[in-house]
């Protein structure tokens, strides 16, 4: 069935509107009896059976309440410099079939591309759709948000919150692998974040501030990955020892 997201609580009978209303009825065909999936902003799951049509608007009645929860134990962070081209488009979209619950575009000096302004608005506003699309797609019960591009340098003052780890991917870190980082964290880290670095990889000053700031460098093995490997390399590993893979 088509998974919807519900701006709201799920309820006896619901009506949508926008992209998903014009989705059902224009693209999919969809007529009364078809049912759906219906995820609310509280995660509720329903199995929604459509009811009503008009120009721009979809009815339907809550059929049964679906106990359907797939979001990861851990919060997941992925902390992603910009990358040129559509790499970014595909980091998000696999990040969010890996159960990542956040993602913040970062601004390094090793990046290609810059977003600015109206540009800037209009790439963050496109990941999004590609981050709920994946979402929809996956069975999620959540839509990760895709936050607004900041500098790395500013983003580096702020990540510190209670019960989170930074794990950055270092391509100079030849030590430590990610797991054995991973399975040293302390049992209340509950959110992780994963900083993944542009083509370019990081300057050495931003790894020293980044380690400074308190990041634990990692190496993902002795191979020298792209960095959209890179990052679902990492959401990967990530699921893999602390989370639900």
């Amino acid at each position: 069935m088509r998974r919807l997201f519900l701006k709201g609580l799920l309820a006896d009978e619901v009506t949508i509107t926008g992209d998903d209303a014009a989705h059902l009825m224009y693209a999919m065909r969809a007529k009364a009896g078809d049912e759906v999936t219906l995820v609310d902003d509280h995660g509720a799951v329903g199995r929604m059976e459509l009811t009503g049509f008009t120009q721009d608007s979809v009815t339907m009645r809550l059929v049964e309440r679906l106990d359907a929860d797939t979001e990861s134990p851990i919060e997941i962070e992925l902390a992603q410099c910009l990358l040129k081209g559509d790499k970014f488009d595909l980091v998000i979209q696999k990040a969010v079939e890996l159960g990542v619950t956040r993602i913040q575009p970062l601004a390094s000096r090793n990046c290609v591309v810059r977003y600015e302004g109206e540009k800037a608005a209009a790439k963050r506003e496109r990941w999004q759709k590609i981050a709920e699309e994946a979402a929809k797609q996956c069975g999620r019960t959540r839509v990760p948000k895709v936050y607004p591009v900041l500098p790395l340098t500013a983003w580096i003052k702020t990540w510190q919150k209670p019960e989170t780890e930074l794990v950055f991917c270092y391509e100079n870190e030849e030590q430590q692998p990610i797991k054995t980082a991973l399975r040293a964290l302390p049992d209340t880290a509950s959110n992780i974040i994963t900083l993944i670095g542009p083509e370019g990889g990081f300057t050495l000053d931003e790894a020293a501030v980044i380690e400074a700031a308190g990041g634990v460098s990692v190496t993902l093995g002795p191979r020298i990955l792209r960095a959209e490997t890179a990052a679902i390399a990492a959401m990967s590993i990530v699921q893999y020892e602390k989370g639900d893979l």
